[in-house]
């Protein structure tokens, strides 16, 4: 009985730290335990992946039919026929020049053509009668009624006659010439649409005086026309992405002056070289044709824009939000309370999607946002709530 008591007396401090210890389990998980974090988790679900590459710096609204529109003589600006937005035909007049001055070199012209005309008639006329006493005076002549000094004389009047006709035939070509330089430079003083087009800017006024740009140099233009229907996007993109870019391939747009906003385009020309302006920049410029003719027509030239290439398309493949990958190509997965890190293979990517192709299963809940230091394997957590109380899932 004895020995009973003394081992039952050795075993009691044993029992007694058995006990304290799991009471201390115990209160670590439950009173002295931190907070699980929160964090924004997702379902896996399935959809589509693209895999798509993006400029490397900003792309420019352009248009392919832009003329910027300089007068061809100098003059005084009377009217501006269409401002800024307006849509005008091919040969729509646009501003007009004071035409006072070369009207009267018209009228002059003109007059000049008349006189030409009445000084032609009168040397053919006196050529048709030199050559007419001429023949006479042959036939005369050949009777040995006419001297031959005499028949040398009519000779010499008749090529004169005939040389003044041709010369004042000349002159009424002249007198025409000048006529139609005339009436050319009277119409120069209209300013039209080469083409079918919008007025992008006018930078005259009434009353003002223009010139025309001299030879090598620039001055403003008069009128910037642009033709909505040829706008399109250049972009620079990387030269490692060269060998990856074709015409033909989809494009999404976004322009800095439509936010929230996205189009579709095409590849429509990829340079045939890289360029090389800053040694650690090259770039390769593609141009982009918007699908939606009605979206062209309402951007501006000069505007940014960005553009994303889309290479190859994968539809309903299992994918997760690029953001919920870690660098070691794993996700975290919350788990009963707990994050638990699973390794992934991957397809196709891109900046919003990864394709899944081994490693996970539709449903199982993914943290989609790494942005807290303290979110790694083994961590407790719970999921996040939205301001409307739901859990954030992954698009499908």
């Amino acid at each position: 009985m004895s020995t009973e008591s003394g081992r039952s007396r050795k075993l009691l401090p044993l029992l007694i730290l058995a006990v304290l210890t799991l009471v201390g389990l115990g209160l670590r998980y439950t009173v002295f335990a931190e907070d699980p974090i929160e964090v924004r988790v997702g379902a896996v679900g399935r959809g589509v992946v693209e895999e798509t590459v993006t400029n490397s710096k900003a792309g420019t609204v352009e248009a392919r039919r832009r003329s910027r529109i300089a007068s061809e003589i100098g003059g005084r600006v009377v009217e501006i026929v269409h401002r800024e937005g307006a849509r005008v035909a091919a040969g729509e007049p646009l501003v007009k020049l004071a035409e006072v001055s070369h009207v009267k070199q018209l009228k002059l012209a003109r007059e000049g053509v008349a006189v030409a005309k009445a000084q032609l008639e009168d040397a053919c006329l006196k050529r048709d009668r030199a050559r007419r006493e001429l023949q006479r005076t042959e036939r005369l002549a050949e009777r040995n009624v006419a001297s031959e000094d005499r028949l040398d004389a009519l000779q010499y009047a008749s090529d004169s006659a005939r040389v003044a006709c041709d010369a004042a035939r000349a002159e009424l070509g002249q007198a025409r010439a000048q006529t139609e330089a005339a009436q050319a430079e009277l119409q120069k003083t209209v300013i039209v649409a080469p083409f079918a087009g919008v007025v992008a800017e006018v930078n005259v006024e009434v009353g003002e005086w223009v010139t025309p740009s001299p030879p090598l140099l620039t001055s403003p233009p008069v009128i910037d026309l642009i033709d909505p229907t040829s706008i399109f996007v250049s972009a620079p993109m990387d030269e490692v992405d060269s060998g990856q870019i074709r015409t033909g391939l989809p494009v999404k747009l976004t322009v800095d002056s439509r936010p929230g906003e996205s189009f579709t385009g095409t590849v429509s020309r990829v340079a045939p070289y890289v360029l090389d302006k800053e040694a650690q920049n090259r770039t390769l410029e593609i141009e982009v044709a918007i699908d939606d003719l009605a979206v062209s027509e309402t951007l501006l030239p000069g505007t940014s824009a960005d553009v994303e290439v889309v290479l190859e398309t994968r539809n309903d493949v299992l994918r997760v939000p690029t953001s919920a990958l870690l660098q070691n190509q794993a996700v975290l997965l919350l788990h009963e309370g707990e994050l638990v890190e699973r390794d992934v293979e991957l397809g196709l990517r891109n900046w919003q999607f990864a394709e899944v192709t081994a490693g996970l299963d539709v449903g199982e809940i993914v943290v989609v946002a790494l942005d807290k230091v303290e979110i790694e394997a083994g961590v407790r957590a719970v999921a996040s709530r939205n301001e409307d109380g739901e859990g954030n899932g992954v698009t499908r």
